[in-house]
């Protein structure tokens, strides 16, 4: 068995960066905002916000209640598969 620490995981193959990525991107278009107003609220850049929707980028914690706070939900919300 190979042990995980050992393994090179990209973001996209992460269950969990794919249900944050989909949780940020209908939470967004809920409240009606671009990607851009989303990244400014959380004071990232709008790039970042749009890599991060794609399952491109692994969000850091502090990020995760910037974008939170930016979308005025729980953080953990942003991690529960839906």
């Amino acid at each position: 068995m190979t042990d995980i620490r050992q393994m090179s995981v990209k973001p996209h193959q992460c269950q969990l960066v794919s249900v944050f990525a989909a949780n940020v991107r209908k939470r967004r278009l809920e409240l009606g905002l671009s990607q851009e107003e989303l990244a400014e609220r959380a004071g990232v850049h709008r790039t970042y916000v749009g890599m991060l929707e794609r399952g491109e980028k692994n969000v850091t914690i502090y990020n995760i209640e910037r974008i939170a706070i930016a979308l005025d939900v729980p953080p953990a919300s942003l991690l529960l598969a839906t």
